[in-house]
């Protein structure tokens, strides 16, 4: 949350806290779940995210020295299933296909009418939702990233457990959401945790000995170089998240750990004891302490089956717009800021692109809403781009699964990279049967890029 001055502009207080939804489901579908199951459940998420909302912005007031009854104006910017939440509309139709949303266009209340403790006759206005899974949030990030005022394709993410996804130009938007799940969020993955101090952030893997060195969130030091210890000993290696994560899987492929197919080489045990047995496949020891840190082929597949579920959103947007590439990529939202593109492309995460193009925004949705807050003319322009966007619902489109399939292998099955292979060397393609020995012993070549 931001306290911005409508006079100058300026920002004089910002805070945030933790969602305080996330007791009644980890993630947007279990909350629904909770609405239909619940006679009172959605009277209880409401009122918790409005009580946060007071909450916080008694803390900015603090900050920037300003009487909350001063405050007369406010944008409101969330996914689907928080904005319902929020404006007290029930979200259950968001919960089964056809996903519909109950509200779509930009609203308007009287704040005490909502329950948000501000001034006198202050007014709260919400951004349009574009689509069932593709929320007011996205909408903030496209007025503030502008694919709409683009000549060239631009493609904008916000990764999360359902990632928004929008694609146009200047002459065409279209937009969808993609269930991607929490595995890019630490979660189902043996070792994944959230990002926090004590974390693995990054990692890199040297391609001969195939041992790794990483860095940890609170630690300014990578964990080969002396000291790292000492400096570490305050937060302590806890886990995992998901941008070490992505660079971890991207890693152990390109060192040849792992096939293009995902499958751990078990013969690389030979060449190194980090490869180590796990049951009937082989899992990749990333750290060899208290706690233990491994990738384990139930790992690599989560990521695989989070990272398909991206791209091939994304390849049925282009797939509607015309076009085999992209010009720009934009990754919106905390999480975004934190992927190495090199590593996203190298996964599959996202399409080939020249990589000075592909950038992180941050929280392009908040600097969206503040350009809504302090001109109403950024209103009626994203009031309008919303109406012409195009909604596309993935699961209704018959050729998604076999996108999906392609999309598991590392970086992808069908689709050439020539942008990424400009600059990484990808592995020769190798085939490995689940048990562990390649196919005879042979690597067949195929032509990449």
């Amino acid at each position: 949350m931001h306290l911005v001055s409508l006079l100058s502009g300026r920002i004089v207080g910002s805070s945030g806290t933790s969602n305080p939804q996330i007791r009644f489901g980890e993630d947007l579908m279990s909350r629904v779940s909770y609405v239909m199951m619940n006679p009172d459940g959605r009277a209880a998420m409401t009122n918790a995210v409005r009580e946060a909302i007071n909450g916080l912005i008694g803390k900015v007031c603090d900050e920037g020295g300003v009487d909350r009854r001063d405050i007369h104006d406010m944008v409101f910017v969330a996914n689907p299933i928080m904005h319902h939440l929020f404006l007290g509309i029930d979200p259950t139709e968001l919960g089964q296909a056809p996903f519909a949303l109950a509200v779509s266009g930009a609203l308007q209340y009287w704040a005490a009418d909502i329950g948000i403790e501000a001034g006198r006759g202050a007014r709260l206005y919400t951004l349009p939702c574009i689509a069932g899974h593709v929320g007011a949030d996205a909408a903030g990030a496209t007025l503030s990233e502008g694919p709409h005022r683009q000549d060239k394709m631009m493609l904008l993410v916000d990764v999360g457990t359902n990632a928004e996804i929008v694609l146009g130009n200047s002459h065409r938007v279209v937009a969808a959401s993609s269930p991607t799940g929490p595995a890019f969020e630490g979660a189902e993955i043996s070792s994944g945790q959230r990002a926090a101090p004590g974390a693995i952030e990054r990692v890199r893997i040297d391609p001969v000995t195939l041992e790794p060195r990483y860095r940890v969130i609170g630690v300014d030091k990578w964990s080969d170089e002396d000291g790292f210890e000492d400096a570490a000993a305050g937060v302590g290696v806890t886990g995992i998240c998901g941008s070490a994560i992505i660079e971890v899987v991207a890693e152990m492929y390109l060192a040849g750990i792992i096939s293009e197919d995902g499958v751990v080489d078990g013969t690389m045990a030979e060449r190194s004891p980090r490869i180590i047995p796990n049951g009937r496949t082989f899992s990749y020891l990333l750290r060899d302490g208290e706690p233990r840190i491994t990738v384990t082929q139930n790992d690599i597949r989560a990521i695989q089956l989070a990272k398909a579920a991206l791209y091939a959103g994304i390849k049925l947007l282009m797939e509607k717009q015309g076009v085999e590439k992209v010009d720009m990529i934009r990754f919106a939202g905390a999480f975004g800021s934190f992927i190495d593109p090199k590593y996203a492309m190298v996964l599959g995460l996202i399409p080939d692109c020249d990589l000075d193009e592909v950038k992180a925004v941050g929280n392009a949705a908040g600097t969206g809403a503040l350009m809504a807050l302090l001109n109403r003319d950024h209103r009626r322009e994203i009031e309008a781009t919303v109406k012409k966007i195009e909604k596309i619902e993935t699961a209704l489109e018959p050729h998604f699964q076999q996108i999906f399939v392609n999309a598991m292998a590392m970086p992808n099955k069908v689709d050439s990279f020539p942008e990424l292979a400009r600059i990484v060397a990808l592995p020769e393609r190798k085939v490995i049967t689940p048990g562990g020995e390649d196919g005879g012993g042979r690597r067949r070549r195929r032509e990449r890029g």
